[in-house]
């Protein structure tokens, strides 16, 4: 434990990547492979599932450093991290047995099943024995929380320097549902079985924005264009004779749409698609907040199968007879995803092919960007037709060009402190619209302003605070924000009768009084 918090001492102490992945080679290098997996785990958010609550962990930190409850609360709002808040107030009392990093988790598995005093007395007399840091990373191993600055891509790239072995080859073996509990350094990572990687998908590859200037130095003849469709992104596995449904978080949603476990039955064994998870419903793509409706239910009916049917729109072929093809252009890997859906169109089968289209000018292709929401599309996806599928986010092969946003003009009505290096700052915003002569709160925002902004608005709540609620304060309605949002759907949940997709601030509005905000009338046009 003692070496994985100075791991992750230095990991939150550079800004430098190739600083991050030394100290992460030497790690894996140096230490039993019992505690690299359990490290492999936790840097790709793998984590086992908390023990306790945080309010009985904020009790006995508060006991044990002997302070008021309102004070320790008062401390925590300030520091604005739980694990961090005790790691300070909490001192070492004596040295005592540190354990490795694989019996630290271990011990923190069995506790869920124990008795509150038992959770108490091992909690504390863990505070008590780790120094400061390692107090800090077994907080945040304790609470679930545990997150820094490292990238899956960047753990890969340290751990294929330290095993010897190729950085695209680990990227695939650590995808899929893996757990220490049941798998070995060697099984996963050294020597994997065959069998264990019949269901095993491939890291998805991402696009970027698209950059200004981007038109004026490119041939369109290079590039592939299609739209961005409105779904959920998953990957499609057939091997053996079996179907798996993985989506971009790495979870495994097979049962979850049993409709397309028949594509086995049209899909050669040695097939992995690439593609978009969409409602569709008598021959028209319908909209993400039908789709939500299947999203996280632990159980699909076949009234909700009926109600909502999915299909999986396919963008690209990764996996051909059993063959890995990234590597091939994707023109090639395009001329055989045609071929394939060729074969296999027919009715009823819960397949699409996400058109590839051909445009004379540039103008033309925005000419389609803009009557993409008509299409239930996000925009425009421009794909090099030379481009491998890569790891990760990679510069310069794939750009996304989303529509714009849609906007309204909304009244800050509570805010609420940051985390990390904003943690004095209040960075957390809720807005309101108007509804007659009341404002209604309809959305939260975090990011879209500038420092320079946040230190001004952070002094206006401070000054302006009208009422407080824990950690949030109520401010004056004086300010109006620009609020940009992907999307917009009804909800029974809130009380503005409506759910936004993504909001940001767009802009502050200096120019406008909170009269000139917009009503929740303006914002349900938006639904039509």
């Amino acid at each position: 434990m003692r070496r994985f918090a100075r791991l992750i001492e230095q990991l939150d102490s550079t800004n430098k990547t190739n600083h991050k992945v030394e100290a992460l080679t030497n790690y894996f290098r140096e230490v039993p492979k019992k505690n690299a997996i359990w490290a492999i785990a936790l840097l790709s958010h793998r984590r086992p599932s908390r023990p306790v609550t945080t309010t009985l962990m904020r009790q006995w930190a508060a006991e044990l450093a002997e302070l008021p409850a309102w004070l320790f609360e008062e401390s925590y709002h300030i520091v604005g991290d739980l694990a961090e808040t005790i790691a300070l107030l909490v001192q070492q009392e004596a040295e005592g047995d540190n354990p490795s990093l694989s019996q630290c988790i271990e011990e923190i598995i069995e506790l869920k099943t124990k008795e509150e005093d038992e959770k108490k007395s091992y909690i504390l007399n863990r505070w008590r024995r780790f120094n400061n840091f390692e107090r800090f990373v077994f907080n945040k191993i304790l609470t679930g929380g545990f997150r820094i600055g490292i990238s899956q891509k960047l753990m890969t790239r340290a751990l294929s320097k330290a095993v010897e072995i190729d950085e695209n080859i680990l990227a695939h073996r650590l995808m899929g549902q893996w757990s220490p509990k049941t798998t070995s350094f060697e099984e996963l990572v050294l020597d994997p079985k065959p069998e264990d990687q019949i269901s095993q998908p491939y890291p998805f590859f991402l696009a970027y924005a698209l950059e200004e200037g981007f038109h004026e130095k490119e041939e369109i003849s290079d590039w592939h264009i299609e739209h961005k469709w409105d779904g959920m992104r998953a990957q499609l596995i057939v091997r053996e004779g079996k179907t798996f449904l993985w989506s971009r978080g790495e979870e495994l949603i097979t049962d979850k749409f049993p409709e397309l476990h028949c594509l086995a039955r049209y899909l050669p064994n040695g097939t992995v698609v690439d593609g978009e998870l969409l409602p569709y419903k008598d021959g028209e793509i319908g909209n993400f907040n039908a789709l939500q409706k299947r999203i996280g239910r632990k159980t699909v009916s076949q009234k909700l199968q009926n109600e909502v049917p999915i299909v999986i729109m396919l963008y690209d072929l990764l996996e051909w007879e059993g063959k890995d093809i990234r590597t091939h252009p994707l023109a090639q890997r395009q001329e055989l995803l045609a071929a394939l859906s060729k074969k296999i169109k027919g009715d009823g089968v819960p397949l699409l092919l996400s058109e590839v289209m051909e445009f004379s000018s540039w103008e033309k292709v925005a000419q389609e960007r803009e009557r993409a929401p008509e299409l239930r599309s996000e925009g425009l996806m421009l794909k090099h037709k030379d481009s491998p599928y890569a790891v990760g986010r990679k510069k310069g092969a794939w750009w996304k060009w989303k529509s714009d946003p849609k906007t309204i003009d909304a009244v800050l009505t509570y805010a609420m402190r940051g985390h990390g290096r904003r943690t004095n700052l209040f960075t957390d915003y809720t807005f309101a619209l108007w509804r007659d002569k009341e404002l209604v709160t309809f959305a939260k925002a975090y990011s879209g302003l500038t420092d320079a902004e946040i230190k001004k608005v952070d002094q206006f709540v401070k000054k302006n605070t009208t009422n407080r609620f824990g950690p949030v304060r109520q401010v004056k309605p004086e300010l109006v924000f620009e609020i940009a949002f992907e999307g917009i759907a009804p909800s029974q949940r809130h009380k503005s009768g409506v759910a936004v997709r993504f909001p940001r601030i767009f802009r502050w509005r200096h120019d406008k009084n909170i009269s000139e905000a917009n009503s929740l009338d303006d914002i349900k046009k938006f639904l039509q």
